[in-house]
């Protein structure tokens, strides 16, 4: 079996930013749908200003290729107009899992 990974963003809307952040991460949903490698893919929402992404792959490979790929690349390129404060990308190990990931 493989070993499960994944990677969690969490993201912090520039001041007034915050539909435009939304949006953003609603409409890259058809780029990772292209990304066979990356089993999982979710946007979320913590609060009115406070964003993530977590996505889980089945091996490094898979992880690495969602990190160079066109979501990756899309939020670098609006993350100075929507954010607040660059990203951090935290690389997770999963250790249990229910479902498909």
């Amino acid at each position: 079996m493989n070993k499960k990974l994944a990677l969690y963003v969490r993201l912090h809307a520039e001041p007034g930013k915050e539909a435009a952040l939304e949006a953003f991460l609603k409409s890259a949903l058809p780029l990772v749908e292209n990304e066979p490698e990356t089993a999982t893919w979710y946007a979320l929402k913590f609060g009115p200003a406070t964003f993530g992404i977590f996505d889980t792959f089945n091996d490094e490979h898979g992880r690495q290729q969602h990190l160079s790929g066109k979501i990756a690349e899309a939020l670098m390129a609006n993350a100075a107009d929507l954010l607040a404060e660059m990203p951090v990308i935290e690389t997770v190990d999963l250790l249990a899992v229910k479902g498909q990931t």
